[in-house]
């Protein structure tokens, strides 16, 4: 499944390098029109990020989820600075279908085990961004001294199930993924989804994430910057449905 990403500032679409903000690129489009072409392209899980909220520790975005999520056939997995059970609730409220959590499974896994009780893994995403090897949380501006590892220990007797993994040394710099980080996380936890995030530059980046037997992959820059088109990405789409059956 390829998941196209929306990164949110100031309600409008962005992308990072590295994670790093003053590297900031701003696009024309806006959230809300590039999902209505992702969803026609046949694409309707989309991978969305507030990154204002991310850096700020509280949600800054969901006047544009609300838009985003009321396009239809959308259907939304939002990350960004989520930290209550009032932003959970809004968060979902405002259409969002899954929630990517990183920073509260990191620093408050209480918190964490909690919401994988009420809302169920297959709702709950741990989002787990690695510099090298460690957690990176607040917008990827702090290193904890956990890793991705210990985090999905830490979670699945709770049903933990589905985890995006972001290399941030590969984000936005289009130089392919580190196959070798999802391939070894996916050995080591054969029950766990995991969704390859950063690095994605062509066509050929996916069909080799495929080849290895991961099922689901993100693509930002690259689709932003023209290195893949959504006519691509849905024939690619297509090709791997055709497979399937």
């Amino acid at each position: 499944m390829i998941i196209p990403a929306i990164d949110i500032i100031e309600g409008k679409c962005v992308r990072l390098t590295k994670g790093d903000y003053s590297t900031r690129t701003t696009y024309d489009a806006s959230p809300v029109d590039m999902v209505r072409r992702m969803v026609d392209s046949g694409m309707t899980r989309i991978h969305a990020v507030d990154l204002t909220g991310a850096r700020q520790g509280s949600p800054d975005a969901f006047n544009t989820l609300e838009k985003m999520a009321s396009v239809n056939g959308a259907r939304i997995e939002w990350g960004g600075g989520l930290k209550s059970d009032d932003d959970l609730r809004d968060l979902f409220n405002a259409g969002a279908s899954w929630a990517v959590i990183g920073s509260v499974a990191a620093r408050q896994p209480l918190m964490f085990n909690h919401w994988l009780c009420e809302y169920g893994p297959d709702i709950m995403i741990l989002g787990a961004d690695i510099r090298e090897g460690k957690v990176a949380v607040s917008g990827w501006t702090t290193e904890e001294e956990v890793t991705a590892d210990e985090l999905i220990n830490r979670f699945r007797p709770l049903g933990l199930n589905q985890v995006i993994v972001t290399d941030i040394a590969r984000d936005g710099m289009l130089e392919g993924p580190n196959y070798d980080l999802y391939t070894t996380l996916r050995d080591t936890h054969p029950h766990v989804t995991f969704t390859v995030s950063g690095g994605i530059s062509s066509i050929a980046d996916i069909e080799r994430a495929y080849d290895l037997g991961l099922p689901r992959i993100i693509v930002g820059k690259a689709l932003y910057e023209g290195h893949v088109t959504m006519r691509e990405l849905e024939l690619e789409n297509e090709r791997q449905n055709n497979t399937a059956c």
